[in-house]
């Protein structure tokens, strides 16, 4: 199968092109390293350096090579800088989106899988674990641009007959998460802690997440290339752990024996985000396998090894 993964460089993105080669498909990757790095990429998959927001490349890129199956990953993914760059957001996960999309309709792709944001999407929950009927009401333009593409995918599902899964991802973290750059708490954690440094906790540390780890994300993706036909189904544990449950539980692994240093609470942020996952064990055969404690210390020990030079 010729797949293309945009964002393929990425934290996320790179993990799904191997577990697709692994599989025995043919993967394109199309990335412009804004965040994604080289050392990401498989020398095994051919790498496109550019955005999806060119149109002409991504026309050649379809084209050239008549995808089966796309799975978009790119996408600006930074919800507090969304707040100061609306337009740049926009103009990449929903108008980068659709240029993609559009050309799949153009060239006779099968499928599209999306990479979405249960963490996002659904904005303050009213009930939890949040199920997938549960309203959208994001609080920040990254999560309006991401529930906004939701809608584009499954009208062109109704239009032109291209398949999709959609995939609401809760807080996903694990190995290639940049801890020096924009990554989540667990990596930045982990990474200030090997490092000795001060960790900051943003309010009183009492918010929860659902975490899930980036290898059970990627199941999910190589589930959806045979199963899950037009449906939106949530991607996480449905178990809300604290941030300060997260920051004990790392000083554990990696021997970090300072207090946290608690920060203002981050405007608009959700006090509570756990997603019901039930929809994916029935449509896709998907659970979570990777539980908290094992996968923060493969965290750390991929962290280790990267500052260590390995």
């Amino acid at each position: 199968m010729k797949i293309l993964v945009t964002g393929g460089a990425g934290f996320i993105g790179s993990h799904i092109v191997d577990a697709y080669i692994d599989m025995g498909n043919e993967v394109v990757v199309l990335d412009n390293l804004e965040t994604g790095r080289r050392r990401n990429l498989n020398r095994r998959a051919t790498f496109v350096n550019g955005s999806v927001t060119d149109a002409a490349l991504v026309e050649r890129l379809f084209a050239d090579h008549r995808f089966e199956v796309i799975n978009h990953q790119a996408a600006r993914g930074n919800p507090r800088r969304s707040v100061v760059d609306p337009v740049g957001f926009f103009e990449v996960n929903v108008a980068g989106g659709l240029c993609i999309l559009d050309a799949a309709r153009r060239h006779g792709t099968r499928k599209i899988i999306y990479s979405s944001s249960g963490g996002c999407v659904y904005g303050e929950l009213l009930s939890w674990p949040a199920t997938e009927e549960h309203r959208l009401l994001p609080v920040d333009p990254y999560g309006a641009s991401k529930a906004c593409f939701e809608t584009y995918v499954r009208a062109y599902g109704i239009q032109y007959g291209i398949d999709y899964t959609i995939l609401r991802y809760a807080n996903i973290y694990g190995p290639r998460q940049d801890p020096n750059g924009e990554a989540g708490v667990i990596s930045i954690f982990a990474g200030r802690m090997l490092a000795g440094g001060p960790v900051t906790i943003n309010g009183d540390g009492e918010q929860l997440r659902d975490y899930v780890y980036v290898a059970d994300c990627v199941r999910a993706s190589a589930l959806a290339l045979s199963r899950g036909e037009q449906v939106t189904v949530n991607i996480g544990t449905g178990v809300g752990t604290s941030v300060l449950q997260i920051f004990a539980a790392l000083s554990d692994i990696t021997g970090y024996d300072s207090p946290p240093v608690h920060g203002p609470s981050k405007a608009g942020e959700v006090p509570r985000n756990e997603l019901d996952a039930r929809r994916a064990a029935a449509l896709l055969g998907w659970e979570p396998a990777v539980d908290l404690q094992e996968g923060l210390q493969r965290t750390v020990d991929y962290i280790r090894a990267t500052e260590d030079g390995g």
